[in-house]
């Protein structure tokens, strides 16, 4: 019983820290008023008309309404990211379900139960804030932890792994992959010269570059991407001792991806489709989450893994250190405005708290400067920190003064350390043990400007991923690098880049180039380039399945079906089979030609949802076509109607096809008699002892996101 209270009481502080920093936020918001007033609280009389000398005189300069209201409006931008610019971003909380106690003192590592308040942002890395969601890029994935030690920062990415191994190349990494300077084209897309001229004068770049080439530079939503710390930390426990530590994140719904052509298409269509997705998701109560995993590693196993921990362009395989999962991440409430919150957070991963400390990885000590100074011009002074989404949820004191946006105010005369006359005694702090303690560490001596030896290997973990995809990644990874290159316009480029692969694979090299009018790849020639290391060894791992995103994840929750319909639909099987889809967390809509109603063939209205031309397939998980011979005739004489099931088919997207419309699929060659049926078809009657075993199979073809085995798709005109 004693225990039984014990965990209530946890529980109960846990909740509490939520909900006290919701409550800390509302202190700062706004709600809407029946009053309009300027800045200083007066009452405005008109909001249509500026003060004029006479009916039709010139404005006046006395009228202070109207230069209030134009000049907060000419400053209400403010500096753009230059990196990862285009984001969205939510509040929930990270509740620890496996004490760490044993690695970290991190306070809110220590309780199973506890629930720290969280802020995550999801970002673009390539792109202006206008820019399109769904381009190929990385994605930023940051998570400010309001701890009650202070706020913690885990400023993290989709991708483990980073372009460069030290923050000295990182302005060119940037300058080379955004639009070129001279016309500032193109945007949002890594298809051109500048980038592929750096890419191949950079080996260390290869593995990244597999990545980036990769179907995870597509990520289907935010709620099903992976995120990663990037970097080696530090974990640090009371006793003072250190264990390297890699950071992961998991998504609940497991971690899907789009077609490139398919997010090409979005990207028109709907530029802000992953933003909307995870607002709408929020909003409807299906809260993303994702599972917080720790790779721990000694000094002693750090210096056999075969490569260094502290290489940002490598990952530390999951089949080689086994990754603990500790604790669940759950977004649960939108931003109440975009830019106070969205905007003006101000991440850091030199924002950390007791128990967690830096490495000396040189990529991620340029960034402890960088972040800091990136605030500094973007949010006006050093005050940021003061900004409702940035305060922390813990009393924060010191001595620092003055400053633009200053929103505190301290009292007394002291602004010093040492003092007596703060409290009339001595006040210093001075070699003390408590607060945030830093690892302590030999360090080498003298001073160079070089790289380890052990970042010389640029190649065997490109490989390693290269090994690690399915058929049909390694076919996504090749089509990919051909459609980039083939946007470049100096073949020496494109030559210097597939030269380069061929130290990663010799066939990914040689498919490259097939298409790009260039010669065979030669690896001779990259070995002789500035920047070109020998890989000293044997690589411990041939493959790993963990780098596969092939068969992960077995839930429909909150996938986007499309019922396609006409007048004289048959309802019978439809509704069966809608039913099952929403029991098992599916969202469906009903599309057809126009909005209003379709009528049934017993003659019942049909509420439409979408039509086809505003929101076409590539907005949809899967396709359900019901039966009925009229909706069916109606369909196959309907261009965007066969152009939305067809489309469908050939992003290898599960179908459910009942009864006459399977025509459709007949109409453009598509053999349905043979065995076996097309992968992740489901071809249904109307026939009631068949409906619910038809759903069944339909859901879990979905399960299996997409059926990348589907013959013959590229036959099919869509």
């Amino acid at each position: 019983m004693a225990s039984s209270r014990t965990e209530g009481s946890r529980k109960a502080k846990a909740a509490d820290a939520v909900t006290n920093r919701q409550k800390q936020l509302e202190a700062f918001t706004q709600g809407p008023e029946n009053v309009l007033t300027t800045n200083q609280g007066v009452v405005l009389p008109d909001n249509h008309n500026s003060l004029k000398a006479g009916l039709r005189g010139p404005s006046l300069l006395q009228d202070f309404i109207l230069r209030e209201k134009l000049t907060h409006f000419d400053h209400e931008r403010i500096p753009e990211r230059v990196v990862f610019a285009r984001g969205a971003a939510a509040h929930g909380y990270f509740e620890l379900t496996r004490p760490l106690v044993e690695y970290t003192r991190a306070d809110f590592l220590q309780e199973v139960g506890g629930r720290t308040p969280v802020f995550v942002r999801f970002s673009n890395m390539t792109g202006a804030r206008g820019s399109a969601d769904t381009v190929r890029d990385v994605r930023g994935f940051a998570v400010k932890f309001y701890t009650r030690e202070g706020n913690y920062d885990l400023v993290g990415s989709s991708m483990p792994v980073a372009f460069v191994q030290d923050a000295m190349k990182f302005p060119d990494l940037v300058h080379a992959m955004q639009p070129e300077p001279h016309h500032d084209m193109p945007q949002a897309s890594s298809a051109h010269d500048t980038f592929w001229d750096f890419m191949s004068l950079m080996p260390e770049s290869s593995h990244a570059l597999m990545w980036l080439m990769s179907d995870r530079a597509l990520p289907r939503s935010y709620r099903m991407m992976d995120g990663f710390g990037v970097h080696a930390f530090r974990f640090v426990n009371a006793r003072g001792q250190s264990h390297f530590v890699k950071f992961h994140w998991k998504p609940k719904l497991g971690k899907h991806a789009l077609l490139w052509d398919e997010a090409q298409k979005i990207a028109g269509r709907d530029p802000d489709f992953h933003r909307r997705d995870l607002w709408e998701a929020i909003e409807r109560g299906d809260h993303p989450e994702w599972e917080l995993g720790v790779q721990l590693v000694d000094e002693d196993r750090a210096e056999k893994l075969g490569f260094d921990l502290l290489d940002a362009t490598k990952l530390l395989p999951e089949e080689a250190v086994p990754i603990s999962w500790v604790g669940r991440l759950v977004l649960n409430r939108n931003p109440d405005n975009f830019f106070a919150e969205v905007e003006q957070v101000a991440f850091h991963p030199g924002n950390l708290v007791p128990g967690i400390d830096f490495t000396n990885d040189p990529l991620l000590q340029g960034r402890l400067f960088s972040y800091t100074d990136t605030q500094l011009a973007r949010l006006g002074g050093p005050n940021h920190h003061e900004l409702p989404i940035n305060r922390g949820v813990c009393p924060v004191h010191n001595f620092q003064r003055g400053g633009v946006g200053r929103m505190t105010i301290p009292k007394g005369r002291v602004s010093y350390e040492p003092n007596t006359l703060g409290s009339g005694s001595e006040f210093r702090v001075d070699g003390g043990e408590q607060g945030f303690q830093t690892v302590s560490e030999d360090m080498e001596s003298p001073k160079v400007r070089r790289r380890s030896p052990g970042f010389d290997d640029h190649f065997s973990q490109g490989t390693l991923f290269w090994n690690s995809q399915s058929a049909a990644e390694k076919e996504h990874i090749i089509s990919a690098f051909q459609f980039e290159l083939s946007r470049v316009e100096t073949p020496a480029i494109r030559q210097r880049l597939v030269d380069n692969l061929a130290h990663v694979d010799a066939r990914l090299a040689r498919k490259v180039a097939e298409p790009l009018g260039i010669g065979p790849p030669d690896a001779k020639a990259a070995a002789g380039q500035a920047g070109f290391r020998e890989p000293k060894g044997k690589p411990p791992l041939e493959a790993a399945p963990s780098l596969s995103m092939e068969g992960n994840g077995n839930s429909i929750q909150t996938r986007r079906v499309a019922i396609v319909m006409a007048p004289g639909v048959e309802l019978g099987a439809y509704k069966v089979v809608q039913q099952a889809l929403l029991d098992a967390g599916a969202c469906t809509k009903v599309v057809a030609a126009h909005l209003g109603f379709v009528a049934s063939s017993s003659g019942q209205q049909v509420p439409i949802d979408h039509t086809f031309q505003n929101m076409p397939s590539v907005m949809f998980d899967a396709v359900l076509v019901p039966a009925g011979a009229a909706s069916a005739q109606a369909l196959l004489k309907d261009g965007d109607a066969r152009h939305f099931v067809l489309e469908a088919y050939r992003h290898c997207k599960p179908l459910c096809i009942i009864g006459e419309s399977v025509e459709i699929l007949r109409s453009v060659g598509v053999a349905l008699e043979d065995a076996p049926m097309p992968a992740g078809v489901v071809i249904g009657t109307n026939e009631p002892t068949a409906r619910l075993q038809m759903a069944q199979d339909f859901i879990a073809a979905i399960a299996k996101h997409r059926h990348w085995a589907r013959a013959l798709v590229e036959q099919v005109p869509a």
